[in-house]
């Protein structure tokens, strides 16, 4: 599992995988019967989840000031995840980062927004202001 596996669990929650509904197996088919359908299964309509009251909630819970709307670090932080130079740096690789990730406060930017916009990517309701 990746670390941006690790945070998108952290915030959406680990959801069962939905088990498909059993197919209908024809038997060997009569030569004048039609072989049996199979209706589609139903599409599940999931809601969005909401990342920015999910993270405001997980910042009161914490009980000390963060920063996690623009703080890749106080994001992982609040998820109880390793925020560690290394960390951060397996998680620009993961991203995509082009060049020598060195954990500047821009790389830490870059990381933080492309965070944000694979969250939404993935389901999560996120302001546009934090994957601008």
């Amino acid at each position: 599992m990746g670390i941006f596996s690790a945070i998108k669990d952290a915030i959406f929650g680990k959801k069962k995988a939905a088990t498909p509904p059993p197919q209908a197996v024809p038997s060997a088919p009569a030569a004048a019967q039609p072989a049996p359908t199979v209706a589609p299964a139903p599409i599940e309509v999931l809601e969005p989840v909401d990342v920015e009251a999910i993270m405001e909630q997980a910042a009161k819970d914490y009980g000390q000031p963060s920063n996690w709307r623009t703080s890749i670090v106080d994001l992982m932080k609040l998820l109880d995840l390793d925020s560690s130079y290394s960390a951060r740096k397996e998680l620009a690789e993961e991203l995509g980062f082009s060049g020598a990730y060195d954990g500047s406060a821009d790389d830490n930017i870059w990381l933080h927004k492309q965070v944000m916009k694979k969250l939404a990517e993935n389901g999560g309701k996120v302001p546009n202001e934090l994957k601008d």
